[in-house]
């Protein structure tokens, strides 16, 4: 062989074994940017950031129960890292089906309706949907008194119409992106009252500005089971969610996160602890 042509089968050699090689980098770096738990990567995984006590972005921190719980199931799922997005209600399905996070813990409460769109593992808290009112309001005692009343909650949430379907047809429906700008609302006097879950009616009624000045009605009137939501189908990970809620549970994280989060909340002890079996 001259040694022209040895010269050339060296490089196309050569060329060959640098190809392959760049293709096992580009492997190993997009299976460790898609956030699988094998390789011990980062995770994405939607909160509130306006719920005190639940999903609570606080400068660079992010504080709450929803928080707590992401955090030890990503880590009890081999997850090194987790990068926390917020998720508004009426974008949670859009970016669970986009791919934008891979979990949502976001006072997501699990609906036949939701679960045309989206998956759920879990539930991981039941909570039940309630009222606030200014502490002075002696009017409305629960959600059949509400006729007449400018009534708020978020946008995509199910709570307002509910209690218009149920309870007040009357009612005058306001709806907000955040829940943290329906409570300012009531405060200054431009709606009658908030709905949503009573835990998180609780955790606003207890921030320093409205302590004194709110009051959560204290009569819940439905049952709403927060779900893990997760890519419809994926069964494989609800599974794995589910196996790690229990985990939670079982050696007192969990409880010491609620007490830790929401100490003046008294959570129903006959429906909490959960048992989750979503998904499954």
């Amino acid at each position: 062989m001259s040694l022209r042509k040895v010269a050339a089968a060296v490089g196309a050699a050569a060329l060959s074994l640098s190809m392959l090689s760049g293709c096992v980098a580009g492997s190993d770096g997009s299976t460790s940017g898609s956030g699988d738990s094998s390789s011990g990567g980062s995770i994405n995984i939607g909160i509130k950031y306006d719920q005190p006590g639940l999903g609570l972005k606080d400068g660079s921190a992010y504080k709450g129960f929803d928080v707590d719980v992401a955090n030890y199931v990503a880590k009890d799922l081999g997850y090194s890292s987790v990068k926390f997005v917020e998720t508004p209600s009426a974008q949670r399905e859009t970016m669970l089906q986009s791919g934008q996070v891979k979990m949502i813990f976001a006072t997501y409460s699990i609906t036949a309706e939701r679960e045309q769109k989206v998956s759920f593992a879990g539930p991981y808290f039941i909570a039940g949907q309630d009222l606030l009112v200014k502490s002075d309001n002696k009017d409305i005692t629960g959600p059949d008194s509400l006729d007449g009343k400018k009534l708020c909650s978020v946008t995509g949430s199910t709570s307002a119409q509910k209690i218009k379907d149920t309870y007040s047809s009357k009612v005058d429906l306001q709806e907000y992106d955040t829940y943290s700008k329906c409570v300012a609302a009531l405060s200054a006097g431009t709606i009658d009252a908030v709905t949503t879950d009573d835990i998180i009616l609780a955790g606003f009624a207890s921030q320093p500005q409205y302590k004194g000045k709110l009051k959560v009605v204290g009569k819940p009137f439905t049952t709403e089971k927060y779900g893990v939501g997760i890519k419809k189908g994926d069964t494989a990970l609800a599974k794995k969610i589910n196996a790690s809620i229990k985990k939670m549970i079982d050696d007192g994280s969990w409880e010491k996160a609620v007490k830790a989060n929401t100490p003046e909340f008294s959570y129903n002890k006959e429906t909490n602890p959960p048992s989750p079996t979503s998904g499954q």
